[in-house]
């Protein structure tokens, strides 16, 4: 009777260990989250968040099926020209009064190829949530300087800035409604 108990707490235990899942969060000091936008068609105008916060939860070692979330405080807006920022943060853009984060949560996260997957889910700006699809690129996992594994993407996509009621008409301002996006990420294994 007793090695019949062990046996089964030894599989109970196995079995958690299997389908355990790991936490990461990000390395704030190798990510970058940022935006591009062309103004009046003939350059393109770049920026990031310098706030951001994001997680990555997986029970697989390739990712398939990890969920991703993600924050940005909006009011960390960045493109280097301080005017240009006053107006996003405004009412006439973000409006960070009323609207302060632009959330991110994962649906899906399905490989493709090799190391390309599609990562799809619900993202939330000025106070709009909408679904939306990013292609990534897996760049692979190491044990960086913090003794912890690594796992690095590159993140991409596209969404249109009037969908979530973001600005006016570019023939007014002159900014395109089609806004690329594009992170590289660096997350880090909390347990």
């Amino acid at each position: 009777m007793k090695k019949l108990f062990l046996l089964t707490v030894s599989t109970l235990m196995l079995t958690a260990c299997a389908f355990s899942q790991s936490t990461y969060s990000i390395d704030k000091n190798h990510t970058r989250v940022s935006f591009s936008a062309t103004h009046f068609g003939i350059s393109h105008v770049e920026g990031n968040f310098n706030l951001i916060d994001a997680s990555l939860v997986s029970a697989k070692t390739d990712f398939t099926e990890a969920v991703f979330t993600f924050t940005a405080q909006v009011n960390s807006i960045n493109t280097d020209v301080e005017y240009r920022d006053n107006d996003l943060k405004s009412s006439a853009y973000f409006d960070v009064a009323k609207f302060p984060e632009i959330t991110f949560k994962s649906t899906s996260f399905k490989k493709t190829k090799g190391k390309n997957y599609l990562l799809s889910g619900n993202i939330t700006i000025h106070g709009v949530t909408r679904p939306i699809t990013f292609n990534v690129v897996y760049n692979g996992t190491a044990v960086t300087a913090m003794k912890k594994p690594t796992a690095g993407f590159t993140i991409k996509g596209k969404l249109n800035r009037l969908d979530f009621g973001v600005g006016s008409d570019p023939l007014v301002s002159g900014v395109s409604n089609q806004i690329e996006l594009k992170s590289n990420i660096e997350f880090t294994v909390n347990k």
